[in-house]
């Protein structure tokens, strides 16, 4: 596999607390080119990265990030501020709370509330597998197919741990038909961008692909 071919499923990732408009201008820059598949930056630089470089790149964003727990109609005002800012994609974070309640028609009804607010943008939602027991993740398949999103997505990368490849596989079982797959937190190796890829992923995001590349 290429450099190339890798670049294009790379989400290139910025999303700690402290980053400065010029790490986020180099990062959008780096994603110019190199032709990465987006920038998953903060929504606070949305508009800007917008005004900045138009349309010659893709702006995907965070929503309940990191920890989900935000109330359903403030993650759904998050994503409509998004779109409106300029995000082509949105990554949201489920209530992890729901989760371990055991109410699943509520993770589904948020997931679709949200797809129902970003209209024919993707929607990935990050289940933050490392705090789920198998049988929660194999439920959280049904509840993202069901919601109608396009992406499951592994990790946050702010949790205790990021994507394991035998989630992927699990996630291969379960997800619907419609239903893509992006790994997250943890792809530290040109070795993990190419197990996940193989594995089926139509997107990974790292802070790391250029360098690991480079190297």
């Amino acid at each position: 596999m290429t450099n190339q071919e890798i670049l294009r499923h790379i989400d290139h990732t910025q999303l700690k607390a402290v980053s400065s408009w010029p790490e986020i201008k180099a990062l959008c820059e780096e994603a110019i080119a190199k032709q990465t598949a987006s920038v998953c930056v903060p929504p606070a630089y949305i508009k800007r990265i917008a005004e900045t470089f138009g349309d010659q790149l893709n702006i995907c964003t965070v929503i309940g990030f990191p920890l989900g727990y935000q109330t359903t109609p403030v993650k759904v005002f998050e994503t409509e501020q998004a779109i409106a800012d300029g995000a082509g994609e949105v990554d949201m974070v489920i209530n992890l709370g729901d989760v371990k309640n055991g109410d699943f028609d509520l993770v589904t009804a948020e997931i679709r509330a949200l797809k129902k607010a970003a209209g024919d943008h993707i929607l990935k939602v990050i289940i933050e597998t490392c705090y789920l027991t198998e049988e929660e993740k194999i439920r959280l398949c049904q509840c993202v197919t069901d919601g109608g999103a396009d992406y499951i997505k592994t990790s946050t990368g702010f949790g205790s741990d990021g994507a394991k490849i035998e989630d992927i596989r699990l996630f291969k079982q379960h997800i619907g038909a419609g239903v893509k797959m992006k790994a997250a937190g943890g792809v530290r190796t040109r070795e993990d961008l190419e197990m996940f890829l193989a594995e089926g992923c139509e997107r990974i995001g790292t802070s790391s692909a250029l360098k690991i590349l480079s190297d």
